[in-house]
């Protein structure tokens, strides 16, 4: 989710805010191989994850939302989607804690709602 915030928002290379976070955190090369592999997904079907953010954030524009709830929402919503590993409830679950440490009470709801609302779809 860092990686994302920093090229989102910081509009920073991949490969330099993976190295900004190998660095800060000393993260393994395992959990950074995998780390990457869901940052490249992730970007790689950003147009098509923005637009489903858009169409389930009825009163909310995707530029409205902010930064961090964003890419928290798309970092799930590819696993959800693409990643065919994680079950859909680790996906929700971990957003939705992620949304807690980084964010607040109502950012978590709201990721909670717009995820919902996706698995309830693909039931």
């Amino acid at each position: 989710m860092q990686v994302l915030y920093q090229v989102d928002v910081g509009k920073m290379e991949t490969e330099a805010a993976f190295l900004h976070l190998r660095e800060k955190f000393h993260i393994e090369n395992q959990d950074l191989d995998f780390a990457r592999q869901l940052v490249d997904g992730t970007l790689a079907h950003l147009p098509a994850l923005d637009q489903e953010i858009s169409r389930l954030s009825h009163d909310w524009k995707l530029e409205r939302i902010a930064a961090v709830d964003r890419n928290i929402m798309r970092l799930a919503l590819y696993e959800i989607l693409h990643e065919t590993e994680t079950p859909y409830s680790v996906s929700v679950n971990e957003a939705v804690e992620i949304a807690k440490k980084y964010c607040g009470e109502q950012s978590s709801r709201f990721i909670n709602g717009i995820l919902g609302k996706v698995l309830k779809e693909k039931q």
